[in-house]
């Protein structure tokens, strides 16, 4: 189990690439202690040079508190190349044994030149809709 840094410091060589998440529970695959969502990311380069996908790196934080910290190569078996207006997208799925889960983490990205830089991947939530937590 890993500790999440508490903020991730900002790549001042980061260019304008920009990621956003779409996440859903799949209540017809989970069973308690275990939940399952899926997710949609979209990577958009908005900068002016083509930037390619070498590695990922997660912190998922479940709602008891234990982190697991993921990291690999690329994205889904892939380290696309994304040009200058382009875009690439792909859907991932996790499973959190207590909700509400939470997401987050960077790519580190490649120029041509060989130049790297780190983007965030912002935080979201994993949480099962209508579910409360009384206390």
């Amino acid at each position: 189990m890993s500790r999440v840094p508490p903020g991730l410091p900002d790549d001042p060589a980061a260019p304008d690439v920009r990621v956003s998440v779409q996440v859903q529970h799949l209540p017809q695959h989970s069973i308690p202690g275990r939940q399952l969502f899926t997710y949609v990311i979209v990577i958009e380069n908005h900068a002016d040079d083509t930037w390619q996908v070498m590695t990922r790196h997660w912190f998922i934080t479940d709602g008891a508190g234990r982190v697991t910290e993921v990291e690999g190569e690329g994205v889904v078996g892939e380290q696309p190349i994304i040009p200058a207006g382009g875009s690439f997208t792909y859907d991932s799925f996790v499973t959190v044994e207590a909700t509400p889960g939470r997401m987050r983490g960077w790519y580190t990205l490649r120029n041509a030149w060989g130049q790297g830089a780190r983007v965030p991947i912002p935080e979201f939530l994993l949480d099962v809709p209508g579910q409360r937590v009384l206390n």
